[in-house]
């Protein structure tokens, strides 16, 4: 093995040790943020899908979460139970149902990010902008990657 090869091994095996670090306390976070308003982590990742894309049908919920449809009819269930989204007719096909957010529960999440978006702006001044492009072209591979692992476990 060249050294070349060994550094590329070492940086490698320190990426998958950060990375498992980063997606544990990731995990805890989110299932913190959750609790408080009675989700589980899960629910509230769904949600904070339906933020950034908008109404979606269950089909497209599946796809984005790599979960079961079965699974996700549960999780709307739990959701539209909670109060936290309701299932309305698609405006162009009625045989369809969308689902969206209550805006005014999702507001009560918020104030549980507004510290850590901070935390995130604060953190990001460490860095170039070039490194930052690197970092997110990085976690847009690795968050395609995962999502398609998900949904294999899910079939």
């Amino acid at each position: 093995m060249t050294e070349a090869d060994a550094k590329r091994a070492e940086t490698l095996r320190q990426l998958m040790e950060v990375g498992r670090n980063h997606s544990a306390v990731t995990v805890m976070f989110h299932s913190a943020v959750a609790a408080k308003q009675g989700l589980n982590a899960t629910e509230e990742k769904t949600l904070d899908y339906l933020q950034r894309q908008g109404p979606l049908t269950a089909k497209d919920l599946a796809e984005l979460t790599g979960l079961a449809p079965a699974s996700v009819t549960g999780l709307l269930d739990r959701l539209e139970s909670k109060g936290f989204v309701r299932r309305v007719k698609h405006p162009t096909d009625k045989r369809r149902v969308l689902v969206e957010l209550n805006q005014e529960k999702i507001a009560e999440l918020a104030v549980f990010f507004e510290d850590w978006a901070r935390d995130i702006v604060e953190a990001c001044e460490e860095f170039g902008t070039d490194e930052l492009n690197t970092v997110i072209r990085f976690l847009s591979v690795m968050s395609e990657r995962q999502r398609a692992a998900a949904a294999r476990l899910t079939g």
